[in-house]
């Protein structure tokens, strides 16, 4: 058993071409993943299989091939980009002596680096541990086998068991507090929801320069860097747009090709951002040739998430680098279905905080109802969503007040008590007064075709 050295970031970076020559786009993103955790890149060894070894991945050959580099380039660390299994993760350090690292390890540990909060922290926790429970043998060689003779038996897998029960009464600690918080989080998203005002979520590719739009939308200070997954924990921030429509802007972490699913739940807590949103800005680096690919692995994490349906705008960002100006693309019909800016340099913001102002009229509807004389704090928060075009008293008391909202907040206001809808223009539905409206299986089912306009 080798000795795993405290310190030292070198790393010797490892990928294979599968059926097909190595893409050097994807090398050079596996390169920008390296970098990002710290790590000193002293070389790189690629190949081609048609199918991985079951014994090394990479096959006896290229194994040693890299056991010789990592020795010239004293390298601390090996990186694969690939996903190893526990045994093949083990048969490689057993024969380079060095520490190894596939795909999903190193992008954990750039989680573990970048997240902020308590509930990040903790789901990056949760998931490190999932990963590397079935890893366990590898600390632990000198225990595996049972000795025979009198005094010779050793402990056995004694130690793997206590530390998989270790590790097991840490994943449901971990649970539990997570599901705490995820209830605390989910009653102020209610509460949030009880003010009308739409939602919006930057989604895209890592780096595509989400938290700079950010930034420069909300004038937040968010962290802002060249790198992968520089932000992991999600920020919320209120804005108006052009018109006075009040809006709240959600930054969330950026995907990447290969994502597995184990590691889409170690961000749980930005992508429900996202799912609740009511229209995406889907944010895309307009400089980068691969931007269709990218294009394509988001929406597939989308899908994951369940938020394949909503509704969103494509923000082709860094023009700059092209020599592009600022404008508007819109489909047959008139919609607006991307928006090409520079968020660093500011150019195109007015057009995109216009262009989502039309969006969301675009599948607002006008709507009449009726509160309780008691319900001032709703009331105020409608006009602080700026929501309400007319008011009006009945003889009982009750305030009628007529607004302007898309379906998601109608359909969350026809759910509260003391509010009654009494008209919605444009609806397929009719809607009589004391009638359950915007509650039906139907009609949410038509919101939901309008929202996907």
């Amino acid at each position: 058993m080798f000795e795993r050295p405290r310190t030292g970031e070198r790393a010797l970076l490892v990928r294979l071409g599968l059926g097909a020559p190595v893409d050097t786009e994807d090398l050079q993103e596996f390169t920008q993943l390296a970098l990002s955790a710290g790590a000193v890149v002293v070389g790189t060894v690629t190949g081609r299989r048609d199918r991985p070894d079951p014994r090394y991945f990479l096959g006896s050959g290229k194994a040693q091939e890299v056991r010789e580099a990592a020795i010239a380039g004293e390298a601390d660390v090996i990186l694969v980009d690939h996903a190893l299994s526990p045994s093949q993760e083990r048969n490689l350090e057993k024969l380079i002596e060095r520490r190894v690292l596939d795909r999903n390890g190193l992008i954990l540990d750039i989680f573990a680096q970048r997240a902020r909060s308590f509930e990040g922290k903790l789901e990056v926790e949760l998931a490190q541990l999932k990963h590397i429970a079935s890893r366990l043998v590898r600390g632990w060689t000198h225990l595996e086998r049972q000795k025979g003779g009198i005094g010779l038996r050793g402990p056995g897998e004694t130690q793997l068991e206590s530390d998989r029960r270790i590790l097991g009464q840490r994943v449901r600690v971990l649970g539990k507090r997570l599901a705490r918080i995820k209830q605390q989080r989910e009653t102020g998203r209610q509460a949030r929801a009880e003010i009308p005002v739409p939602s919006l979520a930057l989604v895209g590719y890592t780096n595509a320069g989400k938290s700079t739009l950010f930034r420069g939308l909300t004038g937040a200070d968010a962290y802002v860097a060249d790198q992968l997954f520089a932000t992991l924990d999600p920020t919320v921030r209120r804005i108006s747009l052009p018109g006075g429509t009040a809006v709240v802007v959600a930054d969330t972490v950026g995907f990447i090709r290969e994502l597995p699913h184990e590691l889409v739940a170690a961000f749980q807590s930005t992508l429900t951002e996202a799912r609740a949103a009511t229209l995406l800005l889907h944010v895309v680096d307009a400089s980068n040739p691969r931007r269709d690919e990218q294009v394509e692995h988001v929406n597939g994490v989308l899908q994951q998430i369940g938020a394949q349906s909503l509704p969103q705008v494509l923000v082709y960002n860094k023009i700059d680098r092209l020599g592009v100006e600022p404008h508007i693309d819109r489909d047959g019909d008139g919609r607006v279905t991307a928006v090409w800016i520079s968020a660093q340099q500011g150019k195109g913001l007015d057009l995109l905080q216009r262009a989502v102002a039309e969006r969301i009229e675009r599948f607002a509807r006008r709507a009449r109802l009726r509160v309780a004389a008691s319900a001032g704090a709703l009331r105020s928060r409608l006009y602080a969503a700026q929501a309400v075009r007319a008011e009006s008293s009945a003889e009982d008391g009750s305030i009628e007040l007529a607004v302007e909202l898309p379906d998601p907040q109608l359909l969350q206001l026809a759910r509260t008590a003391g509010v009654q809808i009494l008209e919605v223009q444009g609806s397929d539905v009719p809607c009589a007064p004391g009638g359950a409206y915007l509650q039906s299986d139907a009609l949410a089912g038509a919101g939901r075709k309008r929202l996907r306009r």
